[in-house]
């Protein structure tokens, strides 16, 4: 058995005040994750296209108020 079928074999034999916890902190976990890789991919430039097609978008009007 593979330790990611390990991990899901105890999560689902976790009582419901245990598994309510760890989805609280691997929803945290899990966006702690997601920030540092768009950190990263950021410092490395690979959202520069992104921004500007987006900046050019709104500068030409075609953005709208949230």
């Amino acid at each position: 058995m593979s330790e990611i079928e390990q991990l899901e074999q105890r999560i689902e034999n976790l009582p419901p005040q245990d598994l309510a916890k760890f989805r609280a902190w691997f929803v945290e976990f899990d966006a702690r994750v997601w920030d540092a890789q768009i950190e990263a991919d950021s410092k490395a430039g690979k959202l520069d296209g992104l921004i500007d097609e987006a900046l050019a978008d709104y500068k030409a009007g075609k953005a709208r108020e949230l």
